[in-house]
């Protein structure tokens, strides 16, 4: 495996695991009750982990596709949550998401930055490396 695709698989590992631990330690150390699109999130994120985990093990490159379409799915999951939290329009039209209100912020650091801007971050980071990793298979065959 070339080191690029390595490199690759390693960032996406890595922000995959920050993004997870970073949602636990708001869910079990902060006590946010995480509302139903968070958890649609979670679902979309921690497994990344475990895929390209396995990946660098069978220095297995191929699994960007993979990352790819859980972290474009997860992206617009978390855009979605980020605008019913930040524009009204969509705030009035908002689903109601059970025990806790989506368009609830548990953090609103600078004025922008709450849970979901920082799941999207890390789904956009997954996402344009995973779009590289299969770049860079391409040109390796």
């Amino acid at each position: 495996m070339q080191k690029r695709l390595e490199n690759g698989l390693i960032f996406i590992c890595i922000t995959a695991l920050i993004a997870m631990f970073g949602s636990l330690y708001f869910s079990e150390v902060r006590g946010y009750e995480p509302c139903k699109l968070c958890w649609y999130q979670r679902i979309l994120m921690y497994p990344i982990v475990l895929i390209t985990g396995i990946a660098l093990y069978q220095k297995n490159a191929r699994i960007a596709l993979t990352t790819a379409v859980f972290s474009f799915i997860g992206g617009c999951i978390s855009l979605y949550h980020y605008g019913i939290q930040k524009l009204t329009f969509l705030q009035d039209s908002a689903p109601s998401c059970g025990n806790v209100s989506c368009t609830g912020q548990y953090i609103n650091y600078f004025g922008f930055i709450t849970i979901p801007f920082l799941a999207l971050i890390a789904f956009l980071l997954i996402f344009i490396t995973s779009l590289f990793l299969m770049k860079w298979q391409k040109e390796s065959n």
